[in-house]
Order: C-alpha cells, then structure tokens, then sequence
C-alpha cells in the first residue's frame, strides 16, 4: 500500500497545492478543512486516492477523536502536514482585535499542537513518519503589524525544534518550513479583508507560489529515510529581510 499524508488547510492555496503534488506523487492524502464542498471537488478531481474530511482545527473533540475515526484502511498516517493557519489583521498591537489574536492562537498554535499530538503515538508506535509544519518568516523577522501572527509561527518553529528532540532515536523525522512573501493564496484576502488591498501587496513582484511550496514539501517527504530536513527559509528574489530601523530624535 502508498503511504498515507494528511494534509491540513487543504481547501485552497498551499494545502490544496501540497495534496495535489502529494497525490502526483503516489500517496494516499487524506485532506482536511472546514469547506466541504472544496474537499469534494478535490476528491472528485484527484479519485479515489485522496480522502475528503471536514475538520475545524479549532474543534478540540474532533481532533482528539481524529485518529480512530478514520476509516480503517486510512489509519496509519506517515507524513502530517500542518499547513492550516491564518493571519488576521495587521495593526499595531495597541490597536489590535483580541478576538483577532484569539482565532489565530487557536488554529497556529492550538490546532497544530493537538493534531500533531493525536497523530504522534501512531507514528512513535510504527517507528516511522514525518512531521512537516508551515512556519513563516514572520516568525523569524519581526514587521509592524505582525505582532500575534508572528507570535504563532516562532511557536511552530520551536515547537518542530523541540519535537525533533523528542524523537530523537525514532524514524520519526520533523520539518518547518518557514516561506516569505508568497502570492496564489487567500491567505492576504482573509488577513485583510479587502479583495483589492490584498492583490495590491502582489503588484510588481514575482512571489513564491502554492507550487514552490508543495514542491518544497516532496522534496523533503522524498528524502531518504536517514536524512532529516529541520528546517528550510524560503524567500522569493524579490524579497529580503528588512533590517534594523532607527527612529531619531525622540524625546527621553
């Protein structure tokens, strides 16, 4: 039998991408996410070797009853992808919605760590699997504006840092990519809630597309056993690292 991924966040952008290169590339996918009807479509355009699963990655009682309610032939997840996640909103933290702040620590952190948890004694007892989690470089660099989102993604960052530890002796292998600018998505339009101020943050570059990033993911789940990616930065050309600012002449 192929192994068996679950991909995360699969209706659309990334998660659609990686579960369509994954299924490309001989695995079985189960794809989650909260739009059915997307999920269907994908089943419909992919066949038989991918499985469709409505979850809400803030509904704690579905995650924990995840694994066993799998159909049986599905069970045994070797690769998880945790790729679902949003950012909302970019105001400066004073100025911020807590209830913005809420959804986000909920599906990045929450919703990672309890699937990550639910499906990780499977693939301890097995001795074989892979964890892949979608970072960003806004855990890494710090923006205006990126304050709780940025938060989320150095968690994820970490988080795969310390599981790596844990596993260490297991074929369990673990990886965060962290993408920069990366366009194809709705991931701007659901940040700002505005159709034409999202496609303005793409005017006049060439961003990272889905594609770059599934093909990322199989490069790494393709590895041979022994190797281990821990982490991948990935930035379009057209972007770098912002430096430090300095602010002059303010009063002590």
């Amino acid at each position: 039998m192929s192994k068996i991924a679950l991909v995360t966040g699969a209706t659309a952008g990334f998660g659609k991408a990686i579960a369509e290169r994954l299924v490309r590339d001989g695995y079985r996918v189960i794809a989650t996410g909260r739009r059915q009807e997307r999920l269907d479509a994908l089943a419909a355009q992919l066949g038989k070797a991918l499985l469709p699963l409505r979850l809400d990655m803030m509904d704690k009682a579905a995650i924990a009853a995840l694994p066993d309610a799998l159909p049986a032939e599905w069970q045994e997840v070797d690769i998880l992808v945790n790729n679902a996640g949003l950012a909302l909103g970019i105001s400066k933290a004073q100025e911020s919605d807590v209830s913005d702040w809420e959804r986000m620590i909920a599906t990045n952190v929450t919703g990672m760590v309890e699937l990550t948890r639910a499906l990780l004694p499977g693939m301890v007892a097995r001795d074989r699997g892979h964890i892949v989690s979608l970072g960003s470089t806004a855990g890494i660099y710090p923006y205006v504006g990126g304050n709780v989102y940025g938060a989320t993604k150095a968690f994820v960052e970490q988080f795969m840092r310390n599981l790596r530890c844990d596993l260490l002796g297991r074929n369990v292998r673990v990886t965060n990519i962290a993408p920069g600018l990366c366009g194809g998505s709705e991931f701007s339009n659901v940040r700002l809630r505005d159709n034409a101020k999202a496609a303005a943050v793409y005017e006049g570059t060439h961003p990272l597309l889905p594609d770059d990033i599934a093909e990322t993911v199989s490069w790494i789940v393709n590895l041979p056993p022994h190797v281990n990616i821990n982490q991948i930065e990935m930035m379009p050309i057209c972007q770098a690292a912002g430096g430090l600012s300095v602010v002059k002449g303010m009063k002590d």
